[in-house]
């Protein structure tokens, strides 16, 4: 059993001859997610560390552990391509920021919650998802699905599933019904990101 949420020494890997295929690092994929939750854990439960110290810790571990132009593009979905550069690049900045001040908000609202690492499964050639449990004091526990990509000399996250709800789908959906609703205009997704941050980080 190992302590919240969760991502590993990832061990190197003997380079293999050009064409041969080599199966995903289950193991390594795993071990990744429980060194992530260690490492978030280890932070939060840090006597010595303030609120503000704790936050910008959490933040780190996040940019490191997750895969966020790949998460970003795919959330964007079709609008990617009809948005200019400098929106592109804008997006991937703000949905960055997004991503992290939510996460990290979750994570300092730990609560003394353990968390287990199940098991895994290969997804295609390049994907690990990865099973836990985020057991709590007072309710059920919270199944949550890591999908870590395997690149071979590392490991990032590309999506998240709770309860069988992919994190990824549910932000593309939302981010795709914005941009309906004002036209197609992408300024009108950055603006309604802008404010979702600034919600987050005043706490409401």
């Amino acid at each position: 059993m190992r302590s919240f949420l969760a991502v590993t020494l990832c061990l190197a890997l003997f380079a293999l001859p050009a064409g041969t295929a080599r199966a995903v690092d289950e193991p390594g994929a795993q071990n990744f997610i429980r060194d992530l939750g260690d490492r978030a854990i280890s932070l939060l439960e840090e006597s010595t560390a303030g609120t503000a110290d704790r936050a910008t810790g959490v933040r780190d571990i996040l940019r490191t552990s997750f895969d966020m132009p790949t998460i970003g593009r795919f959330t964007l979905g079709r609008h990617w391509r009809s948005a200019t550069p400098g929106q592109q690049e804008e997006f991937l900045s703000l949905f960055e920021e997004m991503v992290v001040e939510t996460y990290s908000r979750r994570f300092t609202e730990y609560n003394n919650e353990t968390f287990v690492v199940d098991g895994s499964r290969p997804e295609g050639e390049r994907d690990v998802m990865v099973r836990s449990r985020i057991v709590r004091n007072d309710g059920p526990a919270v199944e949550v699905v890591w999908r870590v990509r395997d690149r071979d000399d590392s490991f990032q996250i590309i999506d998240v599933m709770v309860e069988g709800v992919s994190m990824a789908v549910t932000q593309r959906n939302e981010f795709s019904s914005i941009v309906q609703r004002n036209g197609g205009n992408i300024d009108a997704l950055l603006d309604a990101i802008r404010q979702q941050i600034s919600t987050i980080r005043s706490g409401a």
